[in-house]
């Protein structure tokens, strides 16, 4: 069993990078027009899609960089430097404005049918950072209860984003404008201090090792 700070950092990371509070607005333009019983349907049908995606990288993504010749330092500095990319872009509002516009071009489309997995699943719920977060954190832990309590930590955050799509509405009303933007800066910073801790960590271990 990983220590508790762990545990912690796990969760926060994985939670502020997926930030399932602010796909909540994301998923209702999305699925405009769907009745509440559709939105609960693609809703499932989504978080099942990520969740098989983080997972697959989870168990087998070192494996991957092992392939590759990818050193597990030099992904921990580039997943930390992706991870502050998105970031960046939650505190100055680039972020939200990315994800309506995937919204906009899916519904321009007429493509309801398809939106579960794109653009739900992949990029807004499994995205790069997502999917870097989570090598990222496995990478970290040893052994395989290490292995299966981050992977714990993900279904968690993804049970939390399908709790947050069920209930979208009610939770777009109360937080309001105000209320997502000022959320979405604070998560914002905490992942960037985090994505920062990742770079010195992988900094650190590229000097130690040579």
């Amino acid at each position: 069993m990983l220590p508790i700070d762990v545990l912690l950092n796990a969760f926060a990371t994985l939670f502020v990078t997926i930030d399932p509070i602010g796909l909540a607005p994301i998923f209702l333009a999305i699925t405009a027009g769907a009745s509440k019983q559709e939105r609960i349907k693609i809703g499932i049908r989504a978080v099942i899609a990520a969740t098989g995606i983080l997972l697959t990288f989870g168990l087998i993504g070192q494996s991957i960089l092992q392939i590759l010749g990818i050193s597990i330092p030099a992904f921990r500095i580039a997943g930390g430097l992706l991870l502050f990319a998105i970031a960046f872009e939650m505190v100055f509002e680039k972020r939200e404005k990315r994800k309506s516009q995937s919204a906009e071009q899916v519904m321009s489309d007429d493509e309801m049918h398809d939106i579960a997995i794109f653009p739900l699943a992949i990029p807004l719920i499994s995205g790069p950072g997502a999917i870097s977060a989570v090598l990222l954190l496995t990478s970290q832990s040893t052994g395989w209860i290490g292995h299966i309590s981050i992977l714990a930590i993900v279904a968690v955050v993804l049970l939390l984003v399908l709790v947050t799509f069920v209930i979208s509405g009610w939770v777009d009303k109360m937080l309001g404008d105000n209320g997502r933007n000022i959320l979405t800066r604070l998560l914002g910073v905490l992942l960037a201090a985090l994505s920062v801790q990742f770079i010195a960590d992988g900094v650190k271990a590229v000097i130690a090792g040579g």
